[in-house]
């Protein structure tokens, strides 16, 4: 009888024993409720998607020139990394369309921007625009691929015809993703600025906002980087998004000319954004009822 007495006693202890580390195995359980278990990683979630504007009347994609002017001293530097599909032969021969002490010159002062390449230059400079669309500092967005015109006479340049414009958007985007750009942006820039109806109209079935700027540098070919950071300290306003190059053969003075810009702008209480930002800012404004105020322009005249 004390002998079955104690194994009772013993496997009351044991069940007791087992109740307890159950409880304290119960705190320490994987998603799907298995304890013991260790934990496995975090979904990750999918980066929101880049803010556009809604199209424009009769479809045509949506002109974007700068930002609220009520939403706060905020700046967008935007790049355009220009570079036509016939320079090739310059390259090669030495001539540089890249500017990565630019690019320094931005991470160094912690300035957001935004760089508008075209396919043409990502092929020749692909680690270079690997590099910046993985910099969270910037973005990457579309100037076409061929850096030909999307209308007649623009400034000399080569045409595209119509039936190809969307294509040559596409063949930039296919250059950024062999290049490794991470995220390329639904924003286009017209080469040269210059559009009307006719390609808004081919460009609206892509679902991009076309960037254009308030603000013009007056940086390309030019030589005096004073003169240059004087005309655009004195052009910024609000929203303003400002139009330079990063290309050393045909801008040679900007990066000496942001040394000036930078400073001056944030004395005088600017924050610098990249333009995705303007854009989310523009829509909010159109949602507060202060359209009015936002930089929109369906006409087709730039």
């Amino acid at each position: 009888m004390i002998t079955l007495a104690r194994r009772r006693a013993a496997l009351c202890a044991l069940g007791a024993l087992t109740t307890v580390l159950a409880g304290c195995s119960s705190g320490d359980t994987t998603g799907n409720g298995h304890p013991g278990r260790p934990a496995g990683p975090a979904a990750t979630a999918s980066p929101p998607a880049p803010p556009t504007l809604a199209p424009g009347p009769s479809g045509l994609t949506p002109v974007f020139s700068n930002g609220s002017r009520t939403q706060g001293r905020t700046v967008a530097l935007t790049f355009d990394a220009d570079m036509t599909v016939n320079q090739g032969t310059r390259a090669a021969a030495g001539e540089r369309f890249d500017h990565p002490e630019l690019v320094a010159t931005l991470r160094r002062l912690k300035v957001p921007a935004t760089f508008f390449m075209t396919g043409r230059w990502a092929e020749e400079y692909p680690a270079q625009a690997k590099a910046i669309g993985k910099d969270p500092l910037f973005e990457v967005a579309n100037h076409s691929y061929s850096h030909h015109a999307f209308t007649s006479d623009c400034y000399g340049l080569p045409t595209v015809p119509p039936e190809r414009m969307r294509a040559d958007m596409e063949r930039a985007y296919d250059a950024f993703r062999k290049a490794g750009v991470e995220r390329p942006l639904p924003y286009f820039r017209f080469p040269g600025g210059c559009y009307d109806q006719r390609a808004l109209r081919a460009l609206a079935p892509g679902g991009v906002t076309a960037v254009q700027w308030d603000v013009v540098s007056g940086d390309a070919f030019a030589t005096d980087a004073d003169a240059v950071a004087r005309q655009v300290v004195d052009g910024v306003r609000p929203g303003s998004v400002v139009v330079m190059h990063c290309t050393r053969s045909a801008a040679p003075t900007t990066e000496r000319a942001l040394r000036t810009i930078i400073p001056k702008l944030r004395e005088r209480g600017f924050r610098f954004v990249r333009v995705s930002e303007q854009i989310r800012s523009t829509r909010v404004a159109v949602a507060r009822g202060q359209g009015a105020s936002d930089g929109r322009d369906f006409t087709g005249t730039p």
